[in-house]
Order: C-alpha cells, then structure tokens, then sequence
C-alpha cells in the first residue's frame, strides 16, 4: 500500500499558518508529500524545505487573482497539487495548511487505508473534527462547525476537489465513504487578535473585491473572538508537533464559555447530538457507506 500525502501554501510566513507541523504530523503515514507552493511574498519555500525530509516534494504554482469567487482558487490549487502525486499511490492524504493529526491516530489511520484498500466502492476516508477558538484552550461545539470531512481519497484524477476546497466529488456526485476512528485537529481560528484580523483580510481576498476586504480591515484593529455562539474547553491532548507553537504563542484568552447565543431550535438539535451521536438537518459533503 502507498499513500501519498498533498497540500497547497501560499505566505505561510505572512499569515503565520502552521503548515509545518501540518506537513510533519501525516509524515509518518505516508510515503511521500507534495506541497504546493505559491506565488509567495515571503520566505514560505525555504520554511517548507526546513523540515528537512526527504518524502517532501515541492511544487511551484501560480495563483490567479482574478479568480476570486467563493474561494473557488483554493479547489484549483488543490486540484493541481493533487495531479503531482505519483500514479502508484493508492490513497491521497490532503491536509491544509491550519491543520493537524495527533500521532496518536496514525495507526488507525494506516489501518482503516489497509482494510479498505481493495474495497473499490470505499472512495474516501471521513476523519472527524475539532475546531479550536481564540486559543488552544477552546473548541467551537457548536453547530456552525463541521464535525466531519474527507481528507484522505482514492487516487483517482475523476476525483476533484468542491468548491472552496473543503471537501471532494467524483464527477460531481458525494463520495463514498468511510467514517474512521481519527480526528483531524483545526487551527485556523487560533490567533493574536490583531494578527487574526489581518490573516483574515490577507484570506478574504480569495473571496471578495480589495474593497470590500479593505472595508472590513477598517472596520477594527483586533478580531473580537466574544462573538461566539457555543464553546467548550479542551481537556484533550495536543499533536506534539505543535507543542513549541502552543507554548509559544498560547496567549490564553479569557472567554466566557458558560454564554450559549443559541436560539431554542439549535439549542434542541445541539442536545440531541450531544445524547445520540447525530447530527440532524446537517449539510454533508460525502455519503458514509
């Protein structure tokens, strides 16, 4: 079994992303490791070439600022670094530049790979979810975020990345998959507040017009994180490959957790998935078989 492990990053200095240990916390899984590399304006090349293995293969991209709406550039780029990986790979593992596995899900994840590697009708393996807030104290828990997605694909080229690259299709319908015993850990949302403000605007520009994205960096110096719907603190432990960035840059916010802004339907439906384990009237990007 091969697995092939891609991202794509642009001014991971700028915008302070932890691709690094993005990159370094699936290494152990997977044989070798493209990473995309765009048109930067700072030093993310040599960054990516700090980690220093040789499963990483680095690929150079240019980002079209023209396109612009819905942040349909990240599926292109995505697309594009998915095309470098090599023909024998069986298994494709996309992870993004603001994201980690904790090794403790290394095995499970080879595992499931393995077991399901000639079952052709498995095109996807669905990792679930945790989003944390502010710092790396707090996780959202709240329905706003999505508790599962497809990071690890059949390497196969009908398979295409959706939209803003979130998730996948195989020409254009849900993929198949199978839901594993393995998280996938989100940092995009843990920042200084000025610096979160900022990485919003530099991001934004995928999305929307200079105008609108030089409105909303008016707007205010520093992000405001108490405008949270529902929060939890984290007792978990995190992937240690992030444990220099956490006690360097954990700046320990004080928010008030205890506040719910949830109005009484999904106060209901956040119930209801806290008892049963599921999530009612949720939009999907896969079909679990």
């Amino acid at each position: 079994m091969k697995i092939s492990g891609f991202t794509i990053i642009k001014n991971a200095i700028k915008n302070d992303y932890p691709v690094v240990e993005a990159i370094t916390s699936i290494l152990p899984v997977v044989d070798e490791m493209i990473v995309s590399v765009g048109d930067c304006e700072d030093e993310t090349e040599e960054l990516i070439k700090s980690i220093g293995s040789p499963k990483i293969k680095i690929v150079h991209s240019f980002w079209d600022p023209a396109v612009r709406k819905g942040g349909e550039i990240l599926a292109i780029e995505t697309n594009k670094a998915f095309e470098q990986i090599s023909p024998d790979s069986d298994w494709a593992f996309y992870i993004q530049a603001d994201e980690a596995v904790h090794e403790k899900f290394h095995k499970p994840i080879l595992e499931a790979a393995n077991k399901f590697k000639d079952d052709e009708r498995v095109e996807g393996l669905l990792f679930r979810y945790l989003h944390f807030y502010g710092s790396y104290d707090y996780v959202g828990d709240s329905r706003r975020w999505y508790d599962k997605e497809v990071r690890v694909i059949r390497n196969r080229k009908n398979i295409q990345s959706f939209k803003d690259a979130q998730g996948f299709r195989n020409n254009g319908e849900k993929l198949k998959v199978k839901l594993i015993d393995a998280y996938i850990y989100h940092y995009g949302w843990v920042k200084d507040p000025v610096q979160m403000k900022q990485k919003m605007y530099n991001a934004g520009k995928l999305w929307h017009s200079d105008e609108e994205m030089n409105a909303f960096l008016q707007s205010g110096e520093a992000f405001d994180f108490n405008e949270f719907d529902s929060l939890a603190k984290f007792a978990g432990t995190h992937p240690s490959v992030m444990q220099e960035r956490i006690d360097r840059k954990n700046w320990h916010l004080q928010l008030d957790i205890g506040q719910k802004k949830l109005n009484l339907k999904n106060r209901f439906l956040q119930w209801f998935e806290r008892m049963t384990g599921k999530r009612l009237f949720s939009f999907t990007n896969y079909r679990i078989i």
